[in-house]
């Protein structure tokens, strides 16, 4: 029996997103939904929400078997998975990745932008590490964009969700081999 916790990434479909949050919190188990901060007319009146950031997309930090009874029979929950030898397994996030991409989602002073691995080739950059500054410590990957001035930091977590910012100060930027 497998004792390790790992991050999934799971669908809470039907915009459940935050519904999934709540249940795994209510079993004990950790969560991550990353959100965002819009501006949104309700009644007529413009008020700032915070909703989910990537439609459908979670993350359930938990050891496969607790998650497997957790989520059986909750319909609304999907593994994430991808093609390996002819089946469909879960997609799991290393830990490392995870917390980077956290530490970035909850920044509330840089912009950001969520990407799908359709949009972003990240194969094509530089693996870097930040050293200094606000993501002292991240891992990602460095690249130009077409269309924009500065160079953009990327994390892409597994080919499920990718999230990038503008480095300000190239300075702090170290190429990981």
């Amino acid at each position: 029996m497998e004792t390790n916790c790992q991050w999934f990434a799971m669908r809470a479909t039907y915009k459940r997103e935050l519904v999934a949050q709540e249940y795994f919190q209510g079993k004990g188990i950790e969560v991550f939904v990353p959100l965002k901060t819009e501006i949104k007319v309700i009644r007529g009146i413009k008020r700032k929400v915070t909703v989910p950031a990537i439609n459908s997309l979670i993350f359930v930090h938990a050891v496969k078997d607790e998650l497997q009874r957790t989520k059986y029979g909750v319909d609304y929950l999907q593994y994430v998975t991808k093609k390996q030898d002819g089946k469909n397994v879960p997609i799991i996030v290393p830990d490392k990745q995870m917390e980077d991409f956290i530490r970035v989602v909850q920044d509330d002073n840089v912009d950001k932008t969520f990407h799908s691995p359709q949009e972003v080739d990240i194969a094509v950059g530089t693996r870097v590490k930040v050293h200094g500054g606000s993501f002292d410590g991240l891992e990602g990957v460095l690249v130009k964009v077409k269309g924009k001035r500065k160079k953009q930091f990327f994390i892409d977590l597994q080919g499920v969700v990718t999230v990038n910012t503008v480095i300000e100060n190239l300075d702090l930027l170290e190429v990981v081999e």
